[in-house]
């Protein structure tokens, strides 16, 4: 898979860009201040993106969801739990002093958990992981085709490399947020690669034995 990633100020949030070496077919992750540099990308690889999926609807997920749509004319999908953020984007930037521009209309919702689709010989699926906000999602990426096996999960903001996401903004719950990377997340492997909203990339295993939350929160459980 080819995968290619961007981060800019002020929030220095991971955007990605996942492609089928093969089909050339394409997925945009969560385009925020970086997606002028991820639409370079798409076109010098002559990718052709076929959706636009978003981890949450958080205001530096989607601040560059008017340029890309623009850009690139492909649906956007998100999870229906998160469309009241969604709406209301432009207003969180306000919140922090800044101006976005409010993201155009939501195409498709997430139907529960399981296989969203494909890119080529990738096959992407959806696991909700509420807590960070309501509708926040994991989308677990695999190779279809020979080898098959899991690529890697984007979490949006939901686990960090050695933290969690914050749960103090609207709709947020610590609770909730916990049992979504314990229940949802850990199910995966000790070797799959979890690829977060902000900060380097980590593994499911890394991040089971050595995050101080995570390890908190088992052992408070006797887990």
């Amino acid at each position: 898979m080819l995968l290619f990633t961007a981060a800019a100020p002020p929030f220095m949030k991971n955007g990605f860009v996942l492609a089928c070496e093969r089909t050339r077919e394409a997925v945009l992750i969560d385009p925020g201040d970086e997606v002028d540099e991820l639409l370079a990308v798409i076109a010098e690889h002559q990718l052709t993106v076929i959706a636009i999926l978003l981890t949450h609807a958080h205001l530096d997920h989607v601040s560059g969801m008017g340029r890309a749509v623009r850009a690139l004319r492909a649906p956007v999908w998100l999870h229906r739990d998160d469309q009241p953020l969604y709406e209301r984007a432009a207003a969180q930037g306000v919140m922090f002093g800044l101006r976005i521009e409010q993201p155009p209309p939501v195409d498709h919702y997430y139907e529960g958990d399981g296989s969203w689709g494909r890119f080529g010989d990738y096959e992407v699926a959806v696991h909700h992981t509420p807590g960070h906000c309501p509708g926040g999602v994991c989308l677990a990426v695999s190779r279809v085709a020979e080898p098959a096996g899991l690529e890697g999960l984007f979490v949006g903001d939901t686990l960090f490399a050695g933290s969690i996401g914050r749960t103090d903004l609207p709709g947020g719950n610590y609770e909730t947020l916990m049992r979504s990377i314990t229940e949802v997340l850990f199910r995966f492997p000790d070797e799959a690669v979890v690829y977060s909203g902000h900060g380097p990339a980590t593994t499911i295993g890394r991040e089971r034995s050595t995050n101080p939350f995570v390890v908190e929160w088992l052992a408070q459980r006797g887990r």
